[in-house]
C-alpha cells in the first residue's frame, strides 16, 4: 500500500482495515451475484507491519453448477481491487486525522 504519512497503526487500526476491506471484497461479490448462486466465497485479508502497511487480499469464489459463462477469475480480480479502494480510503482517513 502507498504511504500516505501514515502514523504507525495500532492493532485495532489493522483489524479495522481488515474488516474494511473484507467486507469491500464481499459487497462487490454480492453485487454482481446472487447469494444463491453462490456455493462458496472466502475473503481473506492480512496485514503485515504497522508502517509500511503491506495489505494482501485473497478472494476465492465457487458458484453453483447452475451458474454457466461466468468470468470467476474477472469477478475475483474485481473484488480484490475493492478491498484495496476501500482500504486505501481507511488509510487516507487516518493520515488525514494524524496531520491535524
Amino acid at each position: 500500500m502507498e504511504d500516505f504519512g501514515l502514523p504507525e497503526l495500532t492493532s485495532e487500526q489493522i483489524e479495522q482495515l481488515c474488516t474494511i476491506a473484507e467486507e469491500a471484497s464481499r459487497k462487490h461479490v454480492h453485487s454482481r451475484i446472487t447469494k444463491k448462486d453462490i456455493e462458496a466465497l472466502d475473503v481473506c485479508a492480512e496485514v503485515e507491519g504497522a508502517r509500511p502497511v503491506n495489505l494482501t487480499v485473497d478472494v476465492d469464489i465457487e458458484l453453483s453448477q447452475s451458474v454457466k459463462g461466468f468470468d470467476v477469475k474477472t469477478l475475483a480480480d474485481e473484488a480484490v481491487n475493492e478491498a484495496f479502494r476501500a482500504a486505501e480510503d481507511y488509510l487516507r482517513g487516518i493520515a488525514c486525522r494524524s496531520a491535524k
